[in-house]
């Protein structure tokens, strides 16, 4: 693996047929914002040879084909775009609103949350629904988005033995972040809601409901079904 440091990003070589560029080691909106405005320039592009652009925390990984690809010339066009990739700062897209049924079956751990911040369950639910939270990005299963960031004093560690089973819809903290699970799969975030949209739909146009640099707000609510279509 080969480095090349410009300013204060850098572009790393991970094996023959990708390149990642990584930004400062840390975990803010800031920086965040700069590896979605990387992220897009280079989608926008649509240079010959790149298979697919992956957003993180901080970094953005550019897989390519190497057998179409000048290696040398990519990663000239990736330290420019980088140079130029400035952030929005805070959250500048229209949330999208996200139901959810907190508490009870579809909230199993909102107790033990509360329990955590010495609070009622009404107010970790207050707490929870209050920001607007940042998609920084997506991971662990298709369409799983990690947001954050959770107020710190709802913000319960991982349970300590993960469920075998957490159903599609659950909405879960670990620490300072918030998400959403996509599909049923097992999983180790405290449960405190699900919510009936589908952050991963096949059989819609654009699969995925939520992508790096969106924003996100959940509010309560209490009727026994909910539209499986985001309001925005």
């Amino acid at each position: 693996m080969t480095k090349h440091r410009t300013g204060d990003f850098r572009i790393v070589t991970a094996g023959d047929s990708a390149l990642v560029v990584e930004f400062p080691e840390r975990i803010d909106a800031e920086v965040n914002g700069r590896v979605v405005a990387l992220a897009e320039a280079i989608e926008g592009e649509r240079i010959g040879g790149v298979r697919d652009v992956v957003p993180t925390f901080r970094s953005v990984a550019i897989y390519f084909d190497p057998l179409r690809t000048d290696v040398d010339r990519l990663s000239e066009r990736l330290e420019r775009a980088a140079a130029d990739a400035h952030s929005a700062g805070t959250i500048a897209r229209k949330p999208i609103r996200v139901p959810v049924s907190y508490g009870g079956k579809a909230g199993p751990d909102l107790e033990e949350v509360a329990r955590h911040a010495g609070m009622t369950e009404a107010e970790v639910i207050t707490l929870h629904a209050a920001p607007v939270y940042r998609v920084y990005m997506l991971g662990f299963v298709p369409g799983f988005a990690y947001m954050g960031t959770v107020d710190p004093r709802i913000a319960a560690p991982r349970r300590s033995t993960p469920r075998l089973r957490v159903p599609s819809g659950s909405v879960g903290i670990a620490g300072g972040q918030t998400g959403i699970y996509p599909s049923e799969t097992p999983g180790g975030w405290q449960l405190i809601g699900r919510t009936l949209l589908k952050p991963l739909d096949p059989s819609r146009a654009e699969p995925f409901l939520l992508k790096a640099g969106d924003s996100v707000q959940f509010y309560p609510t209490t009727q026994p079904s909910v539209r499986r279509t985001a309001t925005v």
